[in-house]
């Protein structure tokens, strides 16, 4: 098994990365849009990688982070998800939004990556929110419940992220905007002007 690749970058595809490592040009499926997008020809770059075997094809699939690539491990073990469709809903939500989105119960939003519909969006949670790890909301000990889908604390962020949901915005959205805002501001802030600040993230 091939855990990362560092090298040079030789090409760059739509969905695919061709990386030169010592001579050697690995051919790494990453999905679009990605890191990839950011990088150059001759950049030097260390790729997370994970290899799919099957019977007629072995294939690479990449990522920037290690992060991601645990992610995408805990995805494919959904049943319905292959790698494919797996490094298409990581490069469009990225990890941090996914895990939000599992751990809240947010299967609005994950049914808008690629390939899953609400369905599939309510059996990743419910396969996965019990893996994923926690999110932090705030200090130590404020973070997401991962059966409840909710802050463990009832602050005034939580205030202000519920506020947002009530606007209309789904759950993760709501608390994601609100932990931008809370780290901008700092301790302190109410929940009014968290709801002001957090605002201007999603508009």
């Amino acid at each position: 098994m091939i855990g990362f690749l560092r090298g040079t970058v030789a090409g760059i595809g739509v969905n695919t990365l061709l990386l030169d490592v010592s001579g050697v040009g690995f051919e790494i499926n990453v999905g679009a849009p990605s890191f990839a997008s950011r990088l150059s020809i001759g950049d030097e770059v260390t790729v997370y990688t994970h290899m799919a075997v099957r019977e007629d094809n072995i294939s690479l699939f990449g990522f920037a982070t290690g992060d991601e690539l645990h992610i995408f491990k805990l995805l494919i073990s959904v049943s319905g998800i292959g790698p494919k469709s797996a490094v298409q809903i990581i490069s469009s939500m990225g990890a941090d939004d996914l895990r939000f989105a599992i751990l809240t119960g947010d299967a609005k939003t994950i049914s808008k990556a690629p390939g899953i519909g609400q369905k599939m969006a309510q059996t990743v949670i419910l396969e996965l929110k019990d893996k994923i790890g926690d999110a932090s909301f705030g200090d130590e000990g404020e973070s997401i419940s991962a059966e409840k889908g909710a802050p463990v604390s009832n602050d005034e962020r939580s205030e202000a992220a519920e506020a947002l949901i009530a606007l209309g915005y789904s759950r993760s959205e709501g608390y994601r905007a609100v932990k931008q805002a809370s780290a901008d501001l700092g301790e302190g802030a109410d929940a009014n002007t968290l709801l002001k600040n957090a605002l201007k993230y999603l508009g």
